[in-house]
């Protein structure tokens, strides 16, 4: 095996470009065998077919170029790698690397990558479909929680909006469309007025961290969805009320 440290490789040599059109080649095979698709990023699949281009010239094998290449027959990983085969593909959707996804895998990273364009450029409305899947994060941003309350009104979406601030804030400031307040000083008393744990349910508080708190002991009680503000109602650019 050649010393891969000492050897450069010229991604415009006539060599490399060659050798990049068979693993080209070789990579499209791949999916026709398992009935794989690429991943919808063409930078990620670009990126990978030149890392095991690279590897090929060096190594004279296909090595997954994601990791080292050791030397150890039993470590080295040679793509398709068996790790990704019999565990990242059917359990995660894409192997390490990413290049290689199955469909469903596929679509849903088109689908959100479409949602997050239209949520934060604000390109359109999104269909119901587009809103439940943004419904199921866990992590919102501005952005996010306007167009899900906006969704919401429009009877696309339910869930439930939870201040975890204490009464003195919540009358200063809050977030328009807030279902419940729910103070982290009386917490366990209050949550009673969530008596629906089906419902999903959003908790903000001045900037996360009191929420992201309460977000992990609604889970731990059985409340089938919980999402947080990230970065609390400081972050929060949609409509206010006071008073």
């Amino acid at each position: 095996m050649a010393d891969g440290a000492l050897k450069k490789v010229d991604p415009e040599s006539p060599e490399f470009k060659e050798t990049l059109e068979k693993t080209v080649t070789f990579t499209d095979k791949v999916l026709k065998q398992f009935g794989f698709v690429y991943h919808p990023d063409a930078e990620v699949v670009q990126s990978v077919q030149f890392g095991l281009t690279r590897n090929k010239l060096i190594y004279d094998k296909r090595f997954c170029p994601c990791f080292f290449v050791t030397g150890n027959k039993e470590e080295d990983r040679i793509c398709p790698c068996k790790p990704a085969l019999e565990k990242e593909i059917p359990e995660e959707g894409k192997c390490h690397c990413g290049i290689f996804c199955t469909p469903e895998f596929a679509q849903a990273q088109k689908m959100e990558e479409a949602l997050e364009a239209a949520v934060h450029q604000h390109s359109r409305g999104l269909s119901k479909e587009e809103c439940e899947l943004l419904l199921s994060k866990e992590q919102f941003d501005s952005s996010e929680l306007e167009a899900l309350l906006e969704a919401r009104s429009l009877g696309m979406v339910s869930f439930q909006l939870v201040d975890v601030r204490e009464w003195m804030e919540y009358k200063s400031v809050r977030i328009k469309g807030v279902d419940h307040l729910v103070p982290t000083t009386s917490f366990y008393e209050s949550i009673k007025a969530l008596s629906d744990k089906q419902t999903p349910v959003i908790v903000y508080c001045h900037v996360g961290s009191r929420s992201a708190y309460c977000q992990n002991i609604l889970k731990d009680l059985g409340y089938a969805h919980v999402g947080n503000l990230t970065h609390g109602i400081v972050s929060y650019q949609g409509e206010m009320e006071r008073g």
